[in-house]
């Protein structure tokens, strides 16, 4: 029991941020020996605990054959010279090496010869004061993992998922990264996938708010741009709230196959105490890929409620449009008969003729008026 709740400290998400690469040679002397290349850090880890600093990823492998443990080698967006020798050290397959260089993959899990090749999508919310219609809800990185029987290393794209407190964390806790890479793997896929349900629980937030705003404006008939009318942003909000749930569902829907393979086949090269715990990343992962599901079908009934209102907002405009038409056209009928110039025409000799045209013009008018008063047209 112990070890379990070690294992669930050890992965509980972080608020640090590094951001840019810049940062992560700043850090100590540790990373100093990188400093002009995208390894961020590499260090040998023996019984759980890091036991060499200041090491090349050559000199980190021999120690490892030599000694035994595992190497952890982390890199930031890597060119393909820069990763051609570590590809060739560890023995990395070319097509994994390309993805890895090359970026843009869709999350997915592949095995080369005894090499995992794992790729995750990493989702930041992005806070925002009011959602537009040109608001950016979500930005995306990735991280890929190889993961082999005595090393792991880890490729990361983009400004978001940093892996260094993750990896100050595993070096608190011997006894899990005493698991080997596999324990490395799942504290990454565990991290992840806690962001997701943090980006999740704010875009449901994002979509609360658009949805109150929607029904606000039209169920009482009276929306800030008027009368029956919903309001004119709401459209292009809904739609943007849409691409950006898209974004989201790309990265979260293909990694479910990979968590629940990795949850349930065995692997020799993940440790049987470490697969167990896939389970439940499984599980959350699943949890959010319905409620990113939920959240399209929600904003379909909410963009098509709101095309509704502006249908019944128009046709509304239209009914008043042609009441006042139809007023009108009664003093235009009058005046266009006594304006065709006949000499037998009612009432034209008499002295009160034209007053009692037009009394009769407003009386007919205002009958009218109120009809349509009446009817809710105007």
């Amino acid at each position: 029991m112990s070890m379990i709740r070690d294992l669930r400290a050890a992965v509980r998400p972080s608020r640090r941020r590094e951001d840019s690469p810049s940062y992560k040679y700043e850090a100590g002397p540790r990373q100093a020996a990188h400093a002009n290349s995208a390894i961020v850090d590499c260090g040998v880890y023996r019984d759980g605990r890091r036991v060499s600093d200041h090491v090349t990823p050559s000199q980190a492998m021999t120690s490892v054959r030599a000694d035994g443990g595992f190497a952890w080698i982390g890199l930031h967006e890597p060119t393909e010279a820069e990763f051609a020798e570590i590809a060739r050290e560890f023995g990395l397959h070319p097509l994994a090496v390309e993805d890895a260089v090359h970026a843009h993959q869709r999350p997915k899990l592949e095995r080369y010869d005894d090499t995992l090749f794992t790729v995750f999508k990493t989702v930041h919310y992005v806070e925002h004061a009011e959602l537009t219609a040109t608001s950016e809800v979500v930005e995306t990185g990735e991280v890929m993992c190889f993961t082999g029987r005595d090393f792991i290393v880890t490729v990361r794209h983009g400004g978001q998922g940093s892996l260094r407190a993750l990896r100050h964390r595993l070096q608190d806790d011997p006894e899990l990264l005493g698991k080997g890479p596999s324990a490395v793997l799942h504290a990454i896929a565990d991290q992840v996938v806690d962001g997701y349900i943090a980006v999740a629980g704010a875009m449901q937030d994002d979509i609360d708010e658009v949805e109150i705003d929607v029904f606000s404006s039209g169920s009482d008939g009276k929306g800030t741009g008027g009368k029956g009318s919903a309001k004119g942003g709401d459209a292009g909000r809904i739609y943007q709230l849409k691409r950006e749930v898209l974004e989201f569902k790309r990265a979260v829907s293909p990694l479910l196959r990979p968590m629940q393979v990795l949850s349930e086949r065995p692997m020799r090269l993940i440790d049987t105490d470490i697969q167990k715990y896939f389970r439940d990343v499984a599980d959350h992962l699943a949890r959010v890929t319905e409620q990113v599901l939920s959240f399209d079908d929600l904003l379909n009934s909410i963009l098509q409620a709101n095309l509704a209102q502006a249908t019944v907002a128009q046709n509304e405009d239209m009914r008043k449009i042609t009441s006042w038409a139809a007023i009108f056209a009664v003093p235009t009928m009058i005046a266009g008969i006594y304006g065709m110039n006949f000499e037998y025409m009612p009432e034209l000799k008499w002295k009160y003729g034209y007053p009692l045209v037009l009394l009769v013009t407003v009386a007919i008018c205002f009958g009218i008026h109120r009809g349509f008063k009446r009817n809710g047209w105007l």
